[in-house]
């Protein structure tokens, strides 16, 4: 009997097991180890971090939106949401084994309960099996002012063959522009969060494959993740970077084929189609203030030529067009170049009204119309307010910061706003009687973006209120910016809608402010912003 023979295969054995071994540690633990964890069926992540701790989520007046509950699941406890409209906002949370969004995820440290955990908590939770206790968060959001603003939402568009069309896609921001905080917030079609999470947290992508394929995209929160051409919203900008940089003011006389066009960059024409003055300007030369009033895109590809390229973009950057915007939610970057391409005369002419290569975001929109609310200078948006653990103690406080260096004086920031006067007392926004007739004091531009190919052009306004033209010094609480997709004329479309928000805010007291008193009823034909129908035309 050769003993060492049968050492060596008995040796060989073993390595050879040994190395079966080695091979389904490695195969296991490191090549399949991330579908391992993130199969529906492996609890195991649940006890690092578990759902029934997980932090509550507030609005700014202790309103509760969001907290676990026990469920019949793999980790035994699911979310449950209040306030289905702030469902892009909020976000959801399944558990660890699925990816989370919103503030459920960008905060997700702080609701799991990782925040100031100490190397000795980590032994005491472990020796206990119990897991870290989650901090609660206080969003801005004001619920009551999202609720009658999704209310608003679906109110009636009025229809006019051929002008506005009835859509159910769109979006809304409501912000207090002096601190940048977020007050309200709706994407809409929107889906149902709780539905979301009961499906997907007992298995069933039923509901979520649903959702990805609806063409309405509800998953989509687009105040803040869809561009858009927006249209002669996008003129306030322009008027910005014309009269902060001393290229234009609001008397700048423009005769009557400068005002009508054509006129013509590297061949291009534009105008008279697009003047939007005919019919109802009687008497040449009008000014700029005129053609902001009228939405004149003629003046206004003048303006945005003289400014020039270097200095119409440099405003643009001042909002962090084409930048990474600090936000509590992620922001798609708006944009208003050609794959980054210079812009050529015909170019900037075109995006200088909003009709060029402008695809700017809701939020964008809101934040152009904060800084002009706030005399010129932009502050930091927010979405949190505080972040408390159990016991009631701060760990993040959000205090009021400047976004950066002012981004106007705030002369050009007045006369802006007195331009926004003009547009709803006198000019694109005076036909809708609602705004007008409001004692909020709105003032605002509107936007009619022309998309082609058939298709109905977009709707939007962004707006201000209460405004004082008595007292113009006494700076609007509020903004309000809108869009709807595809709904035709914009003033008429979101106008309505804005005006009924605006109305039960301040009539609730939901935002303090004096409101203005009435302006004088010849205020349009006294400056001459209106001239059919006012004396001596």
């Amino acid at each position: 009997m050769n003993i060492s023979s049968n050492i060596r295969k008995l040796t060989l054995f073993f390595v050879a097991l040994f190395l079966a071994l080695s091979g389904g540690l490695v195969y296991w633990q490191v090549i399949v180890a991330g579908k391992v964890t993130a199969n529906i069926h492996n609890g195991r992540p649940c006890l690092a971090s578990n759902a029934p701790v997980r932090g509550r989520i507030f609005d700014r007046n202790g309103v509760l939106l969001a907290e676990s509950k026990p469920a019949n699941n793999v980790c035994g406890y699911l979310r449950q949401y209040y306030e289905p409209s702030l469902a892009g906002v909020i976000g959801y949370y399944i558990s660890p084994l699925y990816p989370s969004t919103g503030i459920e995820h960008t905060y997700d440290d702080y609701l799991s309960g990782r925040v100031g955990l100490t190397s000795l908590d980590n032994i005491v939770n472990k020796t206990l099996h119990r897991p870290p206790i989650g901090d609660d968060i206080y969003l801005t959001i004001d619920v009551r002012i999202q609720r009658l603003v999704n209310k608003h939402f679906d109110d009636p568009i009025p229809i006019v063959p051929g002008e506005t069309f009835a859509t159910n896609r769109g979006a809304v921001v409501v912000t207090d522009p002096h601190t940048g905080e977020i007050l309200a917030m709706v994407s809409r079609p929107g889906y149902d969060p709780n539905k979301l999470v009961q499906t997907i947290g007992h298995g069933d992508l039923s509901f979520y494959n649903q959702l990805l394929k609806d063409p309405s995209q509800p998953l989509l929160e687009r105040p803040v993740q869809q561009t858009y051409s927006p249209g002669s919203t996008y003129k306030t900008l322009t008027l910005i970077a014309g009269l902060d940089s001393g290229k234009t003011m609001l008397s700048q006389q423009f005769n009557k084929d400068e005002a009508r066009g054509p006129i013509f960059y590297n061949g291009q024409a534009f105008g008279p189609n697009g003047n939007n003055i005919d019919g109802y300007t009687l008497r040449f030369p009008v000014n700029t203030e005129y053609g902001f009033t009228h939405s004149d895109n003629i003046i206004f590809a003048q303006i945005g030529v003289n400014t020039g390229a270097d200095g119409w973009l440099d405003y643009n950057k001042r909002f962090l067009v084409g930048e990474d915007t600090p936000f509590d939610i992620p922001v798609a970057k708006s944009s208003v170049l050609r794959n980054g391409q210079p812009l050529e005369k015909n170019e900037l002419a075109a995006n200088s009204f909003g009709q060029g290569y402008d695809s700017i975001t809701p939020f964008e929109m809101s934040l152009i119309d904060d800084a002009v609310a706030n005399d010129g200078q932009l502050m930091q948006p927010t979405l949190v307010a505080k972040v408390l653990d159990r016991t009631g103690s701060p760990l993040l406080t959000t205090t009021p910061k400047p976004l950066g260096s002012p981004q106007m004086s705030s002369q050009t920031a007045a006369q802006v706003r007195q331009a926004m006067f003009g547009v709803v007392r006198c000019g694109s926004g005076s036909v809708v009687s609602q705004l007008f007739t409001s004692s909020a004091g709105i003032i605002g531009k509107t936007g009619t973006a022309e998309l082609g190919g058939g298709k109905a052009a977009h709707s939007w306004m962004i707006t201000q209120a209460p405004y004082s033209v008595s007292n113009p010094t006494q700076l609007p609480a509020l903004t309000i910016a809108a869009m709807k997709e595809n709904g035709g004329e914009g003033g008429a479309v979101v106008g309505p809608m804005i005006a009924a928000m605006y109305n039960d805010i301040f009539s609730n007291n939901y935002v303090k402010a004096q409101l203005p008193t009435p302006p004088d009823a010849n205020y349009c034909c006294q400056t001459g912003l209106l001239q059919r129908g006012c004396p001596g035309f």
